[in-house]
């Protein structure tokens, strides 16, 4: 897709459709950077967004415990499920 720069006070700018803002989750703001000459535009997302879903996953399938080489016979007496 082609897109102007365009003049915004001394600076410049681009318009960015509402439906590529839309398609990549976008609001008010937005995370900009340079990575190997190329701007990239993220959208800000939340801090620890989407953790509670993970550790609920990770309890359901129970990754959330230490593989059996790394627990110490202290963790069977001391914890339990």
């Amino acid at each position: 897709m082609k897109i102007d720069i365009i003049r915004i006070g001394n600076s410049r700018g681009v318009r960015l459709p509402k439906g590529v803002l839309q398609q990549c989750g976008f609001g008010a703001t937005a995370e900009l950077s340079v990575e190997d000459g190329k701007v990239v535009l993220n959208p800000r997302r939340k801090p620890r967004q989407g953790w509670d879903e993970a550790f609920a996953k990770a309890v359901k399938g129970r990754d959330d415990l230490l593989p059996d080489h790394l627990s110490a016979d202290w963790d069977r007496r001391e914890w339990r499920w």
